[in-house]
């Protein structure tokens, strides 16, 4: 089956739309007598070359948006539950299941430009497991770095977004590869997800650990982490690790540093909201808990909560939805946290903002993360 943000179904889908209405204008002429027959004929002509030239559309806001990305994704039958899996001391929570070019003004070669990997991630704590992108800079396969751990930032997209739009659209390892030419950011290793790991299904969980459901918490501040320091030379400092997003990825990386500063020191936010929403999307996330809700609700965090020692980056436009909000947050934090700002003049929840915000975003981010950390010589 073709897959569903291909760009051949769009062609196809397209070329079919062309020629329905190709159609249409040369059977329409004859399709002008006031029978049931002619009548029956004009609608079948109109309603299907709406449905295929809808259709063509759909597909192309899909594979920009990243709505849907498997034909079991749209019809809804990722619904399984997740799988407890047991393992053995020393095995691997990370396979590598594939590699994607990296193409950079410097050339291919990941000496000069890194290199992407696609990775499954096994959460021993969580039981979920979770595919997406490593991102290794080009200093992880020098020989002057061998015996060197890297910091750390996991970026997370929108929901339902998808890992591979932060790659093709987002561009966030040509942007981390720009800034680290740049002196502005240093080595850092990506890891590429989306905010809802396999086994959940359409559930928009918000990153909660949800009563009696998915772990999706414990698995992005516990196991993915451990799970990066164990296979990757990357360092198991809170410092030297940041977790980033846009939209809901947004608001489930200031909600890690918030609550699990122990997981991440440095947390970015490009337009995300500060509230878990209650829709047909999430379901009950709280299972009737106040406490719970406000435990997940940040400005009642900043307000009522011990400050934890984190550095936060807040992106919004003047039209944003989310730029009151964001001005709440500014005047409820207080020490230690640090709280930043990048306030455009116009943007909208889209690509294109964020796409304006991520390289001065790379930018706070490198005064804010540990260096890299030599840890022993290579033998």
């Amino acid at each position: 089956m073709p897959s569903l943000t291909g760009l051949p179904l769009q062609i196809v889908v397209a070329l079919l739309a062309i020629a329905a209405f190709v159609a249409t204008m040369w059977l329409w002429p004859r399709l002008g007598g006031r029978g049931w027959k002619a009548w029956l004929g004009r609608f079948g002509a109109f309603f299907g070359t709406q449905v295929v030239v809808l259709a063509a559309l759909g597909l192309v806001a899909n594979s920009y948006f990243g709505f849907y990305t498997t034909w079991s994704d749209l019809l809804g039958l990722d619904g399984a539950p997740g799988k407890v899996v047991d393992h053995q001391p020393g095995a691997r929570a990370i396979t590598v299941t594939g590699e994607q070019k990296m193409y950079s003004s410097q050339g291919s070669a990941k000496e000069r430009a890194g290199a992407i990997e696609k990775v499954d991630v096994i959460g021993t704590g969580s039981g979920l497991t979770a595919d997406g992108y490593v991102y290794l800079p080009p200093q992880y396969f020098q020989p002057e770095y061998a015996a060197t751990r890297f910091p750390m930032a996991l970026v997370l997209s929108g929901y339902p977004g998808t890992p591979e739009k932060l790659i093709t659209l987002l561009k966030y390892p040509e942007s981390a590869l720009n800034a680290i030419e740049a002196k502005q950011l240093p080595p850092t290793v990506l890891v590429m997800m989306r905010p809802t790991p396999a086994g959940v299904g359409n559930r928009d969980t918000e990153c909660m650990d949800i009563p009696n459901g998915p772990q999706v918490e414990t698995f992005f501040t516990s196991d993915l982490p451990k799970a990066m320091a164990a296979d990757y030379r990357v360092s198991d400092r809170p410092e030297a690790r940041a977790v980033m997003g846009d939209s809901t990825g947004g608001y489930c990386a200031l909600k890690f540093a918030l609550r699990k500063p122990d997981s991440y020191r440095s947390a970015i936010s490009l337009s995300g909201y500060y509230e878990a929403p209650s829709d047909p999307t999430t379901g009950d996330l709280f299972d009737g808990n106040a406490e719970l809700k406000r435990e997940n609700d940040l400005l009642w965090r900043l307000e009522n909560k011990p400050a934890p020692p984190v550095s936060l980056l807040l992106a919004t436009s003047l039209n944003e939805e989310n730029y009151k909000d964001t001005q709440k947050l500014v005047a409820a934090f207080k020490a230690p946290t640090q709280l930043s700002t990048i306030t455009l003049d116009t943007g909208g929840h889209n690509f294109h903002t964020w796409t304006r915000e991520i390289p001065p975003a790379m930018e706070w981010l490198g005064r804010r993360l540990a260096p890299p950390q030599e840890v022993s010589k290579p033998a």
